[in-house]
């Protein structure tokens, strides 16, 4: 009986192991998902467009399906200066609270109903189209342009953020399927929508640091075959199962790792990523067990089953504060990147050597004559390798007269092991001449397969400084005996030379023969001494002289005749 009892036991425990080792849970339908919320497809616009006078035009198309009393509300307190177009088919009435510079257009035969107790001058009825293409010719001829158009379904709250409400790119308002939660300058509250939930948690919450799962899960029974996913969650691991035919195009895939049954499609790339699973069943159990397998992992975060009416639909993966508050979740900060937020994540180091062992300090200034090493990487996509194809680099100085400059690179060897994800190339800085801090920027191609796309671009600061000159060293001669030599017998034959120039010089410098040295030597102070020939004294007095001469003369003439006599 003993030997039973223990078997039994042995039995319990090794059921309990097996449940614990691969956890499930039974989904429950459920009005709101704390993780996965549904963001429409709908038609809009977003563009670059600002009047003369910073003011914006927005317009937002209202479509109310549900049952109830449409009513909304518009809380534009801290909103950038606009013109909001109103329009909808459907009768409504909306609560405003506005600030002076916020006008707001509606059209004269509009069943819209606005109500609000201030700045109630700012409210404007006109009259023009109301059709999507015709609308946006409208408001373009009569404010020069629009900068969104966003058609929002069932809206309960709209608020502005403050911030502005354009998007770098085109002027021009082209109307296209997008996810109005991408425009960050508006938060957007809806009512109701046509999908149904069915959602379980093993787990409560993620316990510390430990890598999230999350399961969704397309029944085969759903007309659903496109979807997008935003992923806004970090540390997070996340597996996708659809009927046969669904595309899994993934947004903003910087911190996840993907499996799933059915193709991927990055929106960096053309062509599509074939399954990681093969999964012909869409019971929920097995779903949970095949992500628990994929994935190495005992337990999961949340299980997802959802079954949209449209074939389109937009899936945002992130924990949500207030579940009826649908806002667009901010781009991850990274300052080395400059991408999309739609595009993979890079990261660019520099270094001091060829082999990649010194990483340079960001504070670090580089001399203008050093080479520098940089290295390029990306975010795996879960099991999918991507190679790195850089375009062209250039620095961009950051003073207050900005410098453009095209940075001439050198691909560095890097094996497929060393490197699997990233590449590596030199720059040189030697036309980088000026003391100042510049901004390195770099647009690569993400290849999988062959197959690349717009991979954005990847930014780094780089501070540039000269290189210290040294003076020059003075030669140090050695003068052995030959050296000798040479000096004295050059010294000996330049003296020669002079010798005998001054004897050239003393020969054609003479003075002529007609020359009184005496008044020469009068004439010139100072130069007692002249190379001039002396001339001979003449015998021939001067007037003075002869007076008192001539008695001399007389008497020493007379002296002979007188002894002669």
């Amino acid at each position: 009986m003993e030997g039973h009892v223990t078997r039994f036991a042995l039995l319990l425990c090794i059921t309990a192991a097996a449940s614990a080792s691969s956890q499930t849970c039974d989904p429950m339908e459920v009005n709101d998902n704390p993780w996965v919320y549904v963001s429409e497809i709908l038609i809009g616009c977003w563009t670059s467009f600002i009047r003369e006078d910073k003011a914006e035009v927005h317009i937002l198309n209202l479509d109310f399906t549900a049952a109830d009393i449409n009513m909304f509300s518009l809380e534009m307190t801290n909103a950038k200066p606009m013109n909001l177009i109103l329009t909808s088919p459907d009768k409504a009435y909306g609560a405003h609270v506005l600030n002076t510079d916020v006008n707001i257009y509606i059209n004269n035969d509009s069943t819209l109903s606005l109500h609000g107790t201030q700045h109630k001058n700012n409210i404007h009825r006109q009259d023009f189209p109301t059709q999507d293409e015709e609308l946006v010719k409208w408001a373009t001829q009569k404010f020069g342009g629009v900068t969104s158009f966003t058609t929002v379904r069932n809206l309960k709250t709209m608020s502005s953020t403050g911030t502005k409400g354009t998007k770098p790119g085109s002027r021009s308002c082209i109307l296209r399927n997008e996810d109005a939660l991408e425009k960050h300058f508006m938060k957007i509250e809806t009512g109701a929508r046509a999908s149904f939930f069915k959602f379980c948690s093993p787990q409560p919450e993620n316990p510390g640091d430990k890598a999230e799962l999350h399961i969704i899960n397309i029944p085969d029974n759903s007309t659903t075959r496109n979807v997008s996913l935003r992923v806004d969650t970090h540390k997070t691991s996340v597996f996708l199962r659809g009927p046969r035919g669904t595309t899994w195009t993934i947004i903003n895939p910087q911190h996840a790792q993907f499996g799933s049954t059915n193709d991927i499609l990055l929106t960096t790339f053309t062509h599509r990523i074939p399954p990681f699973v093969t999964l012909d069943s869409d019971n929920a159990e097995e779903v949970q067990k095949k992500a628990l397998d994929h994935f190495k992992v005992s337990t999961f975060t949340s299980y997802t089953e959802l079954r949209p009416e449209d074939s389109m639909v937009s899936l945002v993966l992130g924990k949500k504060d207030n579940s009826g508050v649908v806002e667009a979740a901010p781009t991850p900060a990274a300052p080395i990147i400059t991408n999309a937020p739609h595009q993979m994540p890079l990261l660019m180091q520099l270094y001091t050597s060829p082999d990649y062992r010194s990483p340079l300090d960001p504070t670090t200034k580089v001399q203008s004559d050093k080479r520098i090493y940089a290295e390029i990487s990306v975010h795996t996509f879960g099991n999918i390798t991507l190679t790195i194809k850089v375009i062209s680099c250039f620095v961009r100085s950051m003073g207050s007269c900005p410098v453009l400059k095209e940075l001439p690179f050198m691909p560095e060897a890097c094996s497929l092991n060393s490197c699997p994800s990233s590449t590596r190339l030199s720059f040189s800085l030697d036309q980088l001449q000026e003391l100042t801090t510049w901004d390195l920027e770099c647009a690569v191609k993400l290849c999988h397969s062959e197959q690349c796309g717009d991979g954005g671009r990847v930014k780094r600061n780089l501070e540039v400084a000269q290189p210290c000159l040294q003076p020059p060293t003075p030669p140090c001669f050695d003068f052995g005996l030959p050296g000798v030599l040479g000096i004295a017998f050059g010294g000996f034959l330049i003296g020669v030379l002079l010798i005998g120039a001054l004897w050239f010089i003393k020969i054609k410098t003479g003075y002529p023969t007609g020359l009184d040295i005496s008044a020469t030597a009068a004439n010139l102070p100072g130069c007692p001494c002249s190379g001039a020939k002396r001339q001979p004294v003449s015998t021939n007095p001067s007037p003075s002289e002869n007076s008192s001469a001539n008695a001399s003369i007389g008497s020493t003439q007379s002296t002979p005749t007188s002894s002669m006599a």
